[in-house]
């Protein structure tokens, strides 16, 4: 199915214009590819306002004391712990409305500052440094990734780290159930993870389907 509009949209990860394609169409969003950074992202006018984005998180059952929960979680921790020295200080940005990774790195030593928009809104915690930044699920609900993700950077100490877990653009794009929840609205690939860390001096590590692990260069 093509698009019939006029203009394509502004790369909400590197701010480009004129580089994002018509890509997709479920038959509820359109989705464009930046030919630039990679970015697949929906097109803006079809994200949810926020009582509506903040209805479904609301349905989310994830709570500390859900083994399952825990162990979905130790996907990003277990590699991204490897990497962090005793007593190490972090971020779980977009903790949500149960958090637990928080608590999980607590519970190995770890100190843990949380902030979530919507549920454990915490602004001094953007303001601070930290050894490590972790956010799980996150990446793919931000209507603009470049500054976010940018200014979660920007508060890494030299040689820290900032751990996603959001799963990457498959193959078979059109039949993925990641693009059937209205919140996610930007989806990243390989190549995309890579310019990202280019573009800010970081190295990226993948592990898995959904985990990237950037450390900022000393």
């Amino acid at each position: 199915m093509m698009t019939l509009r006029d203009t394509t949209p502004i790369c909400p990860l590197c701010s480009s214009s004129g580089t994002s394609r018509f890509f997709h169409h479920d038959g509820k969003r359109e989705f464009f590819r930046c030919d630039r950074c990679d970015l697949v992202a929906a097109a803006p006018e079809m994200r949810l306002d926020p009582a509506a984005e903040k209805a479904i998180y609301d349905q989310h059952e994830n709570r500390p004391d859900d083994p399952g929960y825990r162990a979905f979680l130790a996907r990003l921790m277990v590699p991204l712990s490897k990497h962090l020295t005793p007593g190490a200080r972090g971020l779980d940005f977009g903790s949500g409305p149960g958090p637990t990774l928080s608590l999980m790195f607590e519970e190995a030593g770890f100190t843990m500052d949380i902030h979530d928009p919507f549920f454990h809104p915490n602004p001094e915690a953007l303001l601070r440094e930290y050894d490590f930044i972790t956010a799980t699920e996150v990446a793919e609900h931000l209507f603009t990734p470049g500054e976010t993700l940018g200014r979660l950077v920007s508060q890494l100490k030299p040689g820290g780290w900032l751990g996603l877990m959001t799963m990457r653009v498959p193959d078979d794009f059109a039949n993925w159930h990641y693009i059937r929840d209205p919140t996610h609205v930007v989806f990243y690939s390989d190549a995309c993870l890579s310019w990202f860390a280019r573009q800010h001096g970081l190295s990226l590590t993948l592990s898995g389907r959904e985990v990237a692990l950037f450390q900022k260069l000393l």
